[in-house]
């Protein structure tokens, strides 16, 4: 197992219950026929046990847990889970408002009991998956909740002291205008929330969403729309002070989320539960994604994992460059330079620094210290990191 050089202070927990799959959804989620929210919260208690260890020494300064939909797991077990999270780990910098503690929502699951002991647990942030205020594309979707149900779920949270809410929204729906999607950034606005995520329709492999859209069930949305969409979330948001501080992601000033913020800088962060992926001392790995095989598989604790990517200096900084990008500050040129350098390739920094500069004679990159797209160029963030990623050679 990777041994850090310092305390782990992030930590992201994985509930997979959901009482139906969304049929764009590609995160590891279940319907539980099988009633096995007790043995998951036992088990998943027991790992964190394990991992502890990793942050001792340190106060966690964020927690995110998501899913599946977390707000599915009984009250009681939440109880449970709370006090031991409180019991392994340091939370001070979270209850002393300087850190987070993040769980995402389904408007369906809110309930006054469950906030309450959400907020005794030491929850500080709500993150409710709206998608649309529009009926017919939740159906699109497949998602099933009553719209109405959403600006209920964040009155009850607030009254229950959750005083940090997050909206998700989805455009790019099948049969979505661009007067449907000014019509859902306006109900969230209206709704106080200090941070709206934005996602774009993906069509991932083996979802329900892209086996539907190859029997031609319905026709995606075209590019133009898209952009057309895109680019009045940045203005509807930007002027309502929502600055946007990813490619998906706009905050009012000190509400983004710092949890992603931490994925996005490629720091370290424990994870636990079915499918959760963690990255610690340059190692990361994932969670085995089947429910059966977490609960029966212990390894002195911690889960069984897939995917293990041992520390490799040219897989860590294609990642800096891939996440930072995304990011509205941007990311420091010369250490990423210099790094290339340190690989032995000179000619290869040089090719970076020459391609920056065609992008910033583009107007898609900000001149300056720092790599940082502009707005044209946040359209076309994936291609543009792809470039610079190219260009970094691998170890000798």
């Amino acid at each position: 197992m990777p041994v850090p050089d310092r305390p782990v202070r992030r930590l992201y927990i994985h509930v997979p219950f959901c009482s139906h799959k969304c049929h764009y959804c590609d995160f590891y989620s279940i319907v539980d026929t099988l009633d096995r929210q007790r043995a998951f919260t036992d088990r998943l208690i027991e790992e964190l046990t394990a991992l502890a260890p990793w942050s001792a020494g340190g106060s966690l300064c964020s927690v995110f847990v998501g899913g599946g939909t977390p707000t599915l797991l009984r009250t009681e077990l939440w109880g449970e889970l709370l006090a031991a999270i409180d019991r392994l780990f340091d939370l001070s910098t979270i209850r002393a408002g300087l850190g987070e503690f993040t769980v995402e929502c389904n408007p369906e699951s809110a309930t006054e009991e469950l906030f309450q002991t959400l907020v005794a647990g030491g929850v500080d942030r709500l993150s409710v998956g709206a998608q649309s205020f529009n009926s017919r594309h939740l159906h699109t979707l497949e998602r099933r909740h009553d719209p109405v149900n959403v600006a209920r779920a964040l009155t009850l949270a607030r009254q229950c002291g959750i005083k940090r809410t997050s909206i998700d929204l989805i455009y790019a729906v099948p049969g979505q205008t661009v007067d449907d999607w000014a019509a859902d950034l306006g109900e969230a606005l209206s709704l106080g929330v200090g941070h709206v995520s934005c996602y774009n329709l993906t069509y991932e492999p083996n979802t329900a969403m892209t086996k539907r859209l190859g029997r031609g069930d319905f026709d995606p949305i075209d590019e133009q729309t898209e952009i057309d969409m895109h680019t009045l979330a940045v203005a509807t948001l930007g002027g309502a002070g929502l600055r946007r501080y990813e490619v998906s992601n706009f905050a009012r000033p000190g509400q983004e989320s710092d949890h992603n913020l931490g994925y996005w800088r490629q720091e370290q962060w424990l994870a636990a539960g079915p499918s959760a992926s963690a990255h610690v001392a340059g190692h990361r790995w994932k969670n085995v994604p089947r429910l059966g095989d977490y609960l029966k598989i212990d390894d002195g604790g911690f889960a069984a994992i897939i995917d293990h990517e041992p520390p490799d200096a040219p897989r860590l900084l294609r990642e800096r460059v891939m996440t930072g990008l995304r990011l509205t500050e941007g990311i420091e040129a010369s250490p990423i330079l210099e790094e290339v350098r340190t690989l032995g390739d000179a000619a290869a920094a040089l090719s970076m620094e020459r391609l920056a500069g065609v992008y910033v004679a583009r107007g898609l990159m900000r001149a300056g210290d720092r790599w940082a797209l502009t707005d044209g160029g946040f359209l076309l963030a994936d291609g543009i990191a792809a470039e610079f990623m190219a260009l970094i050679p691998e170890s000798t």
